[in-house]
């Protein structure tokens, strides 16, 4: 892994872009300071460039050098850093993060993660990480190197890390005075931060924030069509299942969590779906999913990979 790491620092170097694991999902990386290698990112994800990238830090000086933090700020990093936490932070002058990162917006999401081979990549290098999922734009996020091949396997440097531990993006924040908002819902859920911070008033976003991505309308898809909250199987459709019902498919399924456990749901959610996806049927089925923790995440996200502006 040393010799892979110092190949992905090189690539970094002269402005190449490089995948690499993290907790959640994998990141499709470039120098968050070199306008050509962010550039490179947009086109290869075909990804527009009013949807912002997210930049990993190694540590938090790297981050108070690069943004201002709030006292709410300072208490989310206590609870959540490293870790499957996206701030969205206000930038400094003095930073030398390209402004392509956001959209030209004085905002940045900025996140520490907690995965080894992430943070021995991130101490290599003398600049931040700017990462979005390792996909192309509207498609399922990626959990495992297996998923990146189709598309990226002669275009970029892939690291390989395994499969990911969590399986959900980070949950993006924005802090006020008074009150936090949760952007993106993701691997931190609502109730958690709750229980961490009870005093805390806590708002959901409309979904249309510009400087949080994982906004769009249409996202987390696969190439199948999918029908979310299913009571009963069509003919010719694969199933994700949640717990235990009486859904059955004739061509193949996938559980989430037979013992009905949101965390096992939550890591399994992109990995069966890319399984499903590569299945000859005319549809997915999806179970229903509660509507509470880590399962209002899987649920917005089904929600979004279903969605067709003709309905």
């Amino acid at each position: 892994m040393k010799k892979m790491l110092e190949l992905a620092k090189k690539t970094f170097q002269n402005g190449g872009l490089v995948i690499f694991p993290t907790e959640t999902v994998y990141g499709l990386g470039g120098d968050a300071t070199n306008d050509i290698a962010l550039k490179k990112i947009f086109k290869l994800k075909k990804r527009p460039r009013n949807n912002p990238l997210i930049c990993h830090f190694k540590n938090i000086k790297e981050v108070k050098k690069n943004c201002k933090i709030k006292t709410l700020d300072e208490k989310l990093i206590n609870l959540f850093w490293p870790g499957p936490l996206t701030l969205i932070l206000e930038k400094k002058k003095t930073s030398s993060i390209s402004p392509l990162v956001s959209n030209s917006m004085n905002f940045i999401g900025c996140r520490i993660p907690n995965n080894k081979t992430a943070k021995s990549l991130l101490n290599l290098l003398n600049f931040p990480i700017a990462a979005p999922s390792a996909n192309i734009a509207t498609k399922i996020s990626s959990t495992h190197p297996l998923h990146l091949l189709k598309y990226f396997k002669k275009k970029v440097f892939i690291l390989d890390g395994g499969r990911s531990k969590l399986g959900l993006e980070s949950t993006v924040i924005k802090t006020f005075n008074k009150h936090i908002k949760i952007l993106r819902l993701g691997s931190i859920s609502i109730e958690e931060i709750k229980s961490k911070l009870p005093n805390v008033k806590i708002i959901i976003s409309n979904n249309k924030s510009i400087i949080s991505p994982g906004n769009q309308k249409k996202h987390y898809a696969p190439n199948l069509p999918i029908r979310i909250n299913v009571k009963k199987m069509n003919k010719n459709e694969s199933l994700l299942n949640f717990g235990k019902n009486n859904l059955k498919s004739n061509i193949c399924e996938y559980n989430l969590s037979t013992s009905g456990n949101l965390k096992e749901a939550s890591k399994n959610f992109f990995y069966y779906l890319h399984l499903l996806d590569n299945t000859k049927c005319s549809k997915i089925a999806v179970a229903p999913i509660p509507n509470y923790g880590l399962g209002k995440t899987i649920n917005d996200k089904l929600k979004r990979a279903s969605y067709n502006k003709n309905n």
